[in-house]
């Protein structure tokens, strides 16, 4: 098994292949997003963070931010074979690092994933609401509660 801090964080764009990551997401389990979504909202995130074993692409991560108030983590994707191992957390602090100043970080975890952000200091929201394009697929999957209108 791979060690964390032999791991390459880069936070480049530059000479990624969009179908690698795209691979990294679909082993990672963090949905369908095509090799062109990706490449769209990597894009515009202003901060991304990939991990690279040599050549090979093993994580990837990414905020959006207002650079003063708010910033929001999303996608913290480690290929199974990497996880375990320190480098989700070498991520996210990486992240962390970039986005100090903000008045606040929101992010939302996969269901059962919430211990790791704990870690890091993220409490969870009494308000946080979300529109999600399919809600009924976002309850089935535990993002959403019941809607007891």
């Amino acid at each position: 098994m791979p060690e964390a801090t032999a791991l390459r964080l880069s936070p480049s764009l530059q000479s990624l292949d969009w179908d690698e990551l795209h691979a990294l997401y679909q082993s990672a389990g963090l949905g369908s997003k095509t090799a062109a979504e990706l490449r769209l909202v990597f894009g515009n995130s202003r901060y991304v963070c990939f991990a690279r074993e040599g050549e090979r692409l093993v994580g990837a991560a990414r905020a959006l931010s207002d650079g003063l108030d708010v910033a929001y983590l999303a996608d913290i994707a480690v290929l199974p074979s990497h996880q375990g191992i320190g480098l989700g957390q070498r991520m996210v602090n990486d992240l962390l690092q970039r986005l100090q100043g903000h008045r606040k970080i929101i992010l939302y975890a996969a269901p059962g994933k919430e211990p790791f952000y704990k870690k890091f200091g993220f409490r969870k929201m009494r308000t946080a609401m979300a529109l999600f394009a399919n809600p009924q697929q976002a309850q089935q999957r535990g993002y959403l509660e019941a809607d007891t209108r």
